[in-house]
C-alpha cells in the first residue's frame, strides 16, 4: 500500500447519515454453493426491497467479476482477494446508507470473517445469509452446467467438487433453500430486518 496518502474522516458520520435518510445501512451477505439460490434469493429481495421504497443495491458474484475484478481468476489466492474487494465496497455502500446485498460463494470463513471485521471497525452492521443447499441439490439444478463440467476436469478449482466451502458455523439468517421456495426466503430475511429496525 502507498505510504503517501492520507485517509480523510468525512464532515458527517454513518449515524448521522443513517438519521438524515432515514434509512440504516447494512450489509446481507450471502453466501453458498454455485447454484444454492444466492442469485435467486439476492434479486428478489432487492425487487421486494426497493418496493418497499428502500435504498437497496445487489452486488452478485459473476456481474461483479465483469468489471471490478475482472482481473482475478478462481485460484484461492484470486478468491481471497475477490472477497477483500467486495468486503470493501460493500462497506462503502452500507456506509452511504444502503442495504447492501452481496451474493457470493465466499467460501473460506477467514474471508467472511474480514468482511465482517472490515464493517465491525467501521461500526456498520454485517449480516452473514447462508444460502444452504446440499451438493447433491445444487448439483442436480446445475444452471450453468458447472458441476457438470467440474466432474469432468474441465474446470479447476470448483467449490464444492474440486476446493472446499467452509459453510458459516453462526451465520445470523439461515436459509434452506431444498426446503423453501424463493418467497418464504425473502419473508425469512424481511422479518429479521424488520425485528432489527432496518426497514
Amino acid at each position: 500500500m502507498s505510504t503517501n496518502i492520507t485517509f480523510h474522516e468525512g464532515s458527517i458520520n454513518s449515524a448521522e447519515r443513517f438519521e438524515l435518510l432515514q434509512q440504516k445501512g447494512i450489509t446481507l451477505w450471502l453466501t453458498g454453493l454455485s447454484g444454492s439460490g444466492k442469485s435467486t434469493v439476492g434479486c428478489a429481495l432487492e425487487q421486494h426491497l426497493l418496493h418497499l421504497h428502500k435504498f437497496t443495491y445487489r452486488l452478485d458474484g459473476d456481474n461483479v467479476r465483469f468489471g471490478l475484478n475482472r482481473d482475478l481468476g478462481f485460484d484461492e489466492k484470486s478468491r481471497v482477494e475477490n472477497i477483500r474487494r467486495i468486503g470493501e465496497v460493500s462497506k462503502l455502500f452500507t456506509d452511504a446508507g444502503c442495504i447492501t446485498i452481496t451474493a457470493f460463494i465466499s467460501p473460506y470463513r477467514a474471508d467472511r470473517d474480514v468482511a465482517r471485521e472490515l464493517h465491525k471497525k467501521a461500526n456498520l452492521p454485517f449480516i452473514e445469509v447462508f444460502i444452504d443447499a446440499p451438493l447433491s441439490v445444487v448439483e442436480q439444478r446445475d444452471p450453468k452446467g458447472l458441476y457438470k463440467k467440474a466432474r469432468a476436469g474441465e474446470i479447476k478449482d470448483f467449490t464444492g467438487i474440486s476446493a472446499p466451502y467452509e459453510a458459516p458455523e453462526q451465520p445470523e439468517i439461515h436459509i434452506k433453500t431444498d426446503q423453501c421456495d424463493v418467497k418464504n426466503a425473502v419473508e425469512i430475511i424481511a422479518k429479521y430486518l424488520s425485528r432489527h429496525n432496518i426497514i
